[in-house]
């Protein structure tokens, strides 16, 4: 399937069926994001309950420490 990821289309393996699973995939490395799924903003407890499709517009945004 190939879905939208932060504006790009990339393709994603079959095995990956939630958002949880798409998060998993890119190994952020990350405790905290922010998901937009479709234009519409899911709060964490959605992530392993929304299902992918094929066209599907994904935005991640995670937050980095610093000064």
């Amino acid at each position: 399937m190939k879905i939208v990821i932060n504006g790009q289309y990339r393709p994603v393996d079959d095995s990956v069926i939630s958002v949880s699973d798409l998060i998993d995939s890119l190994e952020l490395g990350v405790k905290t994001v922010v998901v937009e799924w479709n234009d519409q903003i899911l709060t964490k407890d959605l992530h392993s309950t929304t299902k992918l499709a094929d066209g599907d517009k994904i935005e991640i945004v995670h937050f980095v420490g610093g000064g």
